[in-house]
């Protein structure tokens, strides 16, 4: 009984979904937060807004996904109009109609495999239905190299990477099945790899996810980045092709156009249609046969095109293609159908690839128009003009035209060459015999295999295109059809000069130019696992350059100094050396062990090195004048050398000539330290402050203070030398009190570095202002 009631159960749950209503289904109008009277402008902005906001390279939400998904399929429902209209009237997109088309909905999501569209899993779990139509795409790693590859150079690839348990990837099914025969019947090629078991070649085509879309043209692959809607990736094939495959004609250069066959030696196609744009059919027909053709459009709705469509009696309503060969008043072969299928188009125009006489200017085009005999059934002979160029072989060659046109057959080729152009050629055929100089000549040929080996007979005289000349190379092709030994000379000729190959010059700048591109789309879109050895290479390189030119900057020059001077000449170049090395512009740093960057503290640079300093920073200035500078600046600099290593701690000097009230006023709020004399003193002005040191924390206000230290303190060290006063006025007077006067002077900062040593404890008193006083 239980298992009974378990079934009844399991079956009460399974049929509501089946016979429910669907008021929560998937509404496209809903998604995109449009009306069900939008315009497909409208559609399209709201679907670009949403777009941008849900992509979930950009949005991190769990559910980006998802909903970026959703909005995809609701706006391919939408951009179509007549999945629109289904979907207006029967609540769905698909073709049936009617109520049968909700019974076949509903029965598909319970039955088809468990395939639940978009309740439950959203996952297919009868997987060889769903595979059926990517089996007779899939690539292997030898077919793609081997095949696909080559043939990108005729049609581009649209591939997609995909893998089993790909959620993703099932939601992009159907669009991918529905472009993919869409393309294919257009002309481009479509391939599928399987991660799974292709590995090899997904990793060399640098998909490390999926689903993954990228095209294939000519050997490159460029990665698909937008959401998989139809007219995303018809636009993404599109602009895989080059931009100018295909020209647009009117009145105004159609003649130009079709006067280009004797610069590009090819026919010239045109194309009369009423679209404004030129159809995708038509570009992929343009790039599989661009080397041998050259394309234009007509819209024959625009205005300016009226005499080209009179000219050439055209039917504006139905598309008509047209071949131009040597005549450009009338085509040489024409097709016209209401809609131009692709193979219509391929048998028309392989029939129509060359010229009636087409000029040999390459060997891929000599071989080509010249094949290998391959047995005495399939001979194929060549019947080759040496002309010249210019108006004094017009004639010559107009009269071979004229004999080509009516003589020609699938066993017989007419060409030209210019004997200038190809002189090794012309020469081999003709044994440079006088008769020919300045002349044209026709020589009828056959290659008897791919090394060059041929046989020839060459007309006895010149060719001058007379009728005497057209019967006697009519009766030589009449012999040659049943006597083959009628070509009793042979050779061998080098293959000829490619002379519509572009300079070395040329070629080389849009090599540059492509693998400049190549390297700013992998920069911005390709994986960074790739560009990891790349950037790795780059860094290394910047690196040791870098690092070269750091080291010689800083290295010690004394290694490419000359021997070390004499006695007299080594004081003199210290003395030079430590002037220079304590100049007041302190923006070059001497990089020399032993010394230290200084700065002059003047009223430009106040604000930034005191008043606006850095917290935790301070500025440790030294009081000097000019006579004393140089011996304080050099005992300063070897005292406060071991300090230099903080990055906190700024060292300048202040000209006590310039300065001295600024000093003054911070040293009113110091007086128990440095008692300031009464401005009555008559020595007020000639007070010696040379040697005080002021350390300063410009963010906190405050400054500590070290007081010269003086010869008494040291038992007389320093002898007569102890008046400091009388020391500045001898030297201000040029004149020297004693022997050791810049001794005493140095002598001033003996325990400057002590004092540098409490000053880092912080256990030196400290003396607050109010602010920081104008440097005038």
């Amino acid at each position: 009984m239980e298992p009974a009631r378990a079934a009844c159960l399991l079956l009460l749950l399974l049929l509501p979904p089946l016979a429910a209503p669907a008021p929560g289904e998937f509404d496209p109008y809903r998604v995109l937060g449009v009306g069900r009277s939008s315009s497909q402008a409208d559609i399209k902005k709201a679907y670009k807004r949403l777009a941008r906001e849900w992509h979930p390279d950009k949005n991190k939400d769990p559910g980006a996904e998802d909903k970026f998904i959703q909005i995809s399929k609701a706006y391919e429902i939408l951009s179509n109009e007549e999945k629109r209209a289904n979907f207006d009237r029967y609540g769905d997109a698909g073709e049936s109609q009617g109520f049968s088309q909700q019974q076949h909905r509903q029965f598909h999501r319970f039955h088809d495999g468990f395939y639940f569209d978009e309740s439950f899993f959203h996952f297919p779990f009868n997987s060889e239905r769903r595979d059926t139509s990517d089996e007779k795409y899939l690539l292997h790693f030898s077919h793609y190299v081997n095949e696909i590859v080559p043939d990108s150079f005729k049609k581009p690839y649209l591939i997609k990477i995909t893998s089993d348990w790909c959620f993703s990837c099932i939601h992009i099914e159907p669009v991918w099945k529905e472009v993919a025969q869409e393309l294919e019947a257009l002309g481009a090629g479509i391939g599928v790899v399987h991660a799974g078991y292709e590995r090899r070649l997904a990793h060399h085509l640098g998909a490390h996810s999926t689903p993954t879309l990228l095209g294939l043209i000519n050997g490159k692959i460029t990665f698909f980045h937008n959401a998989v809607v139809r007219e995303n990736l018809r636009q993404f094939v599109e602009n895989l092709l080059p931009g100018n495959l295909v020209e647009k004609i009117t009145d105004k250069n159609y003649i130009r156009f079709l006067s280009d066959w004797r610069k590009d030696n090819k026919p010239h196609v045109l194309l009369f249609d009423h679209m404004p744009v030129v159809p995708l059919l038509y570009k992929l027909t343009a790039f599989a046969y661009r080397d041998y053709l050259s394309f234009g459009y007509v819209y024959v709705g625009l205005r300016g095109t009226e005499e080209l469509s009179s000219q050439y009696n055209i039917n504006v309503y139905t598309p008509t293609m047209m071949i131009f060969k040597e005549h450009i008043d009338r085509p040489a072969d024409v097709v016209q159908a209401r809609e131009m299928k692709k193979q219509l188009i391929d048998d028309f125009l392989s029939q129509n690839k060359f010229l009636m006489v087409a000029r040999l200017t390459s060997q891929r085009l000599f071989q080509e128009l010249c094949p290998v005999k391959k047995s005495h059934r399939q001979r194929k002979h060549c019947v080759v003009l040496l002309t010249g160029e210019g108006e004094k072989f017009a004639e010559a060659y107009e009269a071979f035209l004229t004999f080509a046109v009516a003589n020609t057959k699938d066993t017989l080729k007419f060409v030209h060459i210019y004997s200038d152009r190809q002189p090794e050629f012309a020469d081999t055929l003709l044994m440079d015999e006088e008769k020919y100089h300045g002349k044209s000549a026709v020589v009828i040929l056959e290659r008897r295999n791919n090394a060059g080996k041929i046989a020839y007979k060459a007309l006895e005289d010149a060719w001058q295109g007379s009728k005497e000349d057209n019967f006697i190379l009519l009766d030589l092709l009449d012999q040659l059809r049943t006597d083959p030994g009628l070509l009793s000379s042979e050779t061998v000729v080098a293959d000829l000069n490619d002379e519509l190959a572009p300079m070395f010059l040329i070629r080389w700048f849009y090599s540059t130019l492509d693998y400049i591109s190549d390297c700013w789309d992998s920069l911005f879109h390709s994986n960074w696992r790739e560009m990891m050895p790349l950037l790795s290479l780059l860094f290394s390189a910047l690196f040791i350059l870098f690092g070269t030119v750091i080291v010689q900057a800083f290295s010690d020059s004394s290694d490419s100094r000359d021997a070390p001077p004499s006695g007299k000449e080594e004081t003199a170049a210290k003395t030079e050396k430590n002037d220079a090395s304590f100049s007041k512009e302190s923006n070059s740093r001497v990089p020399k062990k032993g010394f230290v960057e200084v700065t002059e503290l003047t009223d430009i640079n106040y604000t930034s090195n005191l008043v606006r300093l850095r917290p935790g920073h301070m500025n440790v200035v030294l009081i000097l004048s000019n006579s004393t500078k140089t011996p304080l600046l050099q005992k300063f600099a070897l005292e406060v050398y071991s300090f230099t290593g903080s990055s906190s701690l700024h060292f300048s000097f202040l000209s006590l000539d310039k300065h001295r009230e600024w000093l003054e006023y911070l040293l009113e709020f110091a007086q128990d330290a440095a008692p300031i004399p009464n401005q009555y003193d008559k020595h007020f002005l000639e007070r010696d402050y040379t040697g005080y040191v002021l350390a300063l924390n410009g963010h906190k206000k405050y400054f500590c203070l070290f007081k010269p230290h003086r010869s008494g303190d040291e038992g007389g060290t320093l002898g007569a030398c102890e008046d400091y006063d009388a020391l500045q006025h001898a030297e201000a007077r040029g004149k020297s009190s004693c022997s050791p006067g810049s001794r005493s002077i140095k002598n001033k900062l003996h325990k400057l570095s002590f004092w540098m040593e409490r000053l880092l404890e912080g256990s030196l008193q400290r003396f607050y202002i109010p602010s920081w006083p104008a440097l005038d």
